[in-house]
């Protein structure tokens, strides 16, 4: 796989992995280490932190350190910063919602509503 070169692009590719994705639905909740993110997986604990490179790469996550432990913790940083990039999107979406919105009232307009019996 080749290294996204912008924080966007690390992020998109980080969050293109569903196992990726559940582990930081799983920190949202707070940190946990390697062996209780990879509880609910069928993946060895070395995939587990193969997952958690590539999260920390692209910003999503920072390991701490613990005794022995080093704990996850989500970072939200790019999650925002790609939020406001699809933000820019939404009036678009929006638009898109209105125009079927205003199609569909056109269409039944004068046509009864409600069900027949």
């Amino acid at each position: 796989m080749q290294a996204a070169t912008d924080p966007l692009s690390a992020t998109l590719s980080a969050l293109a992995d569903p196992t990726r994705r559940a582990i930081l639905a799983r920190l949202a909740d707070g940190e946990a280490t390697v062996g209780e993110l990879a509880e609910p997986f069928d993946i060895s604990l070395p995939a587990v932190s193969r997952h958690l490179k590539v999260l920390e790469a692209a910003g999503l996550i920072s390991r701490g350190r613990e005794a022995q432990w080093r704990p996850a913790r989500l970072e939200a940083g790019p999650l925002k910063d790609l939020a406001g990039w699809l933000e820019h999107y939404r009036r678009f979406w929006d638009g898109s919602f209105d125009r079927m919105d205003a199609y569909l009232s056109e269409l039944t307009k004068g046509k009864p509503h409600g069900r027949k019996h």
